[in-house]
């Protein structure tokens, strides 16, 4: 059982990695800098001076502005997993005669998922500038609720159209601004949101097809060995038929970083498919994830007593389903205002 603990202590940490950078990923600012203060004050003790400022700066730089850790980080996980399925598990599925289709499917979502991670980091979100903030203005009608007219943005100097925000990691303002992915290393908007969403989809597609291919080979292992099969004797001298624990454990012992692997692409995969999820609700529903995370702190309960009712009202940009994914799939940009 001292693997199969090893193993249990692999996947808490692993769980706990990926909660604290999908923590990071939606409020990356007011999460981390909370952590940069307090370690600045535990270390700030026992070390000298100019040491401190240099890891002040470097954590400023790495929360503040935009930078490719996560970035590299991601690939360097994808390389790993997908080193550990060629390495391993595909020439061992082919000893056992598995189909072409399913063993390559992993590459090609592999490829699709390459084009749509290209296509969130290079294009433009929907950056407001003078040369179309006067249009954008008239995409969306401002709500009353989230969003006023008037309101100027202090650090671009234009007024905010409906649906806009400014992103402090990129510094401009974002039309339809969802968030800002430190994944991809830069926001997410209105012109990007469908790339954005097929890149889930193939992410989450790559994670359940290198999961199944690799559990489909463990039990076809399990069967020809007889593992199902296998008793041990008890205290009181009976034959009894072995558990499943048995079974995992002697195939961590027999394939230990194909398991490894498998346990950290299953927690990928229901993380991606319920961020997946969310963000498909948000689609259908036709709001971002900036306006659903201020609804349901009541931001503007806290904003503005006085009109306590404006908290109770509807999302204003619902459309139904079919206007909501046509809007995402052509971006309102130039079109007439969102009644």
């Amino acid at each position: 059982m001292d693997f199969l603990i090893l193993f249990l202590i692999y996947l808490a940490v692993c769980l706990f990695c990926m909660v604290v950078a999908i923590k990071f990923s939606r409020q990356s600012q007011e999460f981390f800098t909370r952590i940069s203060h307090y370690i600045i004050l535990v270390i700030g003790p026992v070390i000298p001076r100019w040491l401190q400022l240099a890891v002040q700066l470097t954590l400023h730089r790495f929360v503040h502005q935009r930078n490719s850790f996560f970035l590299v980080l991601h690939l360097l996980l994808e390389v790993a997993v997908y080193g550990e399925y060629s390495w391993e598990v595909y020439p061992y599925c082919m000893e056992l005669r598995f189909g072409h289709s399913i063993l390559l499917l992993p590459y090609i979502l592999l490829l699709g998922k390459m084009y749509f991670f290209y296509l969130c980091c290079s294009r433009d979100p929907g950056t407001i500038s003078p040369s179309n903030h006067k249009q954008l203005l008239k995409v969306y009608t401002y709500d009353g609720i989230l969003y006023h007219q008037a309101h100027i943005c202090p650090t671009c100097e234009l007024t905010k159209p409906a649906r806009s925000k400014h992103c402090r990691v990129c510094n401009r303002c974002v039309h339809r601004f969802d968030h800002h992915c430190v994944w991809v290393n830069n926001c997410i908007g209105a012109l990007n949101i469908r790339y954005f969403l097929l890149y889930l989809v193939t992410l989450s597609g790559m994670a359940a097809a290198v999961g199944t291919v690799t559990v489909r080979f463990l039990v076809q292992v399990a069967l020809l060995s007889n593992l199902h099969q296998a008793m041990y004797v008890n205290a009181d001298g009976e034959h009894v038929p072995v558990g499943i624990l048995y079974i995992v454990q002697k195939l961590f012992l027999t394939f230990p970083r194909i398991l490894f692997m498998l346990g950290f692409t299953f927690l990928i995969f229901f993380l991606l498919a319920g961020y997946t999820a969310f963000h498909f609700y948000l689609l259908m529903t036709n709001q971002t994830s900036n306006e659903w995370y201020k609804h349901k702190n009541s931001y503007q309960c806290h904003m503005d007593n006085s009109r306590p009712d404006k908290c109770m009202q509807g999302n204003t940009y619902h459309r139904g389903y079919l206007r909501n994914v046509k809007e995402i799939i052509s971006p309102e940009t130039q079109q007439k205002k969102v009644r």
